[in-house]
């Protein structure tokens, strides 16, 4: 009988281990600020999209959905880490010759779910970009002067106007809405812009304030700029206008701006882009609010449409970092 009792309390005191190992975690990834990396090093970008308030005082789940940069190198350490957020799915959003080059490196049992948003893009690709950037002199004559964001600027339109984008995105989000897909992530090479745009277009829709939206976008240049340090430093150093460099690895708020301009002028707004433009219609829509926000019992209901966005305002090829071929390389 005591050995009985014995091995019922050994296994209790495992499983309440266990227990209070995930709340711990739990606890300590809810105590981040909204849009924070989760502090993995092979995955700067990688983050909760959740933690944000809405206008109506709900409060956007956390540990259902990340975002991501690439997937590929990861630490054994960090696999670890990665197979402690219970991932279900992993959406990658980037072309063929991007995960060719890079293959998704999962925990076991995560399924991989391939959308290739730019699919229907045309325009320079990741290599020939990554070629022009170890030339500054001619990185300089092709995209200086503020040709690079000008560049961006077009191809964040695109997320809006390509059927391929249309087609992946809308994808990603009834997927999102389907409680047993989740936890899910995804993401695209350095989690800034397809990813950003995914993201951007969610929290829109969930009801988050414009400003939140535009800081969490913004936030990728906290994780990704400092990971190419040394290859912006060498670039300048031999003569390339320091612009591009952060024109392209970075994102700024003008790069969001037209797509959500973009989304105004063809849908009205964030519910007729879902609608209209991903195929998702507003009974497609509420699985996504009743998945991810917790509702304040005083909450009031505001419509995403009375929230319009506004626009406001010598050779390197050794060291071009191979996260380079990001995700808008469209120039004509």
């Amino acid at each position: 009988m005591k050995r009985h009792v014995s091995g019922f309390l050994t296994v209790l005191t495992v499983a309440i281990f266990a227990m209070w190992r995930v709340t711990a975690t739990t606890s300590a990834r809810d105590a981040l600020e909204p849009g924070t990396s989760l502090g993995i090093g092979s995955v700067p970008n990688l983050r909760d999209v959740g933690g944000y308030t809405t206008q109506d005082g709900s409060v956007v789940r956390r540990g259902i959905a990340y975002r991501s940069d690439q997937l590929n190198p990861i630490a054994p350490d960090d696999t670890k880490k990665l197979a402690a957020l219970g991932l279900r799915n992993d959406f990658d959003l980037r072309t063929e010759a991007e995960r060719q080059k890079r293959p998704d490196e999962l925990p076991p049992g995560v399924k991989e779910v391939w959308l290739n948003v730019l699919a229907d893009a045309q325009g320079a690709g990741p290599a020939q970009i990554e070629k022009l950037l170890s030339n500054p002199k001619e990185a300089n004559e092709v995209l200086g002067d503020g040709k690079a964001a000008e560049a961006f600027v077009k191809v964040y339109r695109e997320f809006i106007t390509l059927p391929s984008a249309k087609t992946s995105f809308g994808q990603l989000f009834v997927e999102l809405g389907q409680e047993r897909q989740l936890p899910s992530l995804f993401h695209c090479t350095t989690g800034k812009d397809r990813t950003g745009w995914a993201t951007a277009a969610l929290l829109t829709l969930l009801g988050v304030p414009k400003g939140q939206v535009y800081e969490d976008f913004l936030r990728s240049n906290e994780y990704i700029l400092p990971a190419f340090k040394q290859y912006i430093d060498h670039f300048t150093a031999a003569g390339g206008d320091p612009s591009i460099p952060q024109d392209i690895l970075g994102v700024k708020a003008e790069y969001l701006d037209a797509a959500f301009d973009e989304m105004q002028t063809q849908y009205g707004g964030i519910e007729g882009y879902f609608q209209r433009g991903l195929g998702i219609d507003h009974a497609g829509q509420q699985p996504l609010r009743d998945r991810f926000l917790k509702r304040s019992s005083s909450a009031t209901v505001i419509n995403p449409l009375l929230l319009p966005f506004s626009n406001e305002g010598s050779s390197l090829q050794s060291i071009v970092p191979s996260r380079l071929c990001e995700d808008a390389w469209q120039f004509d």
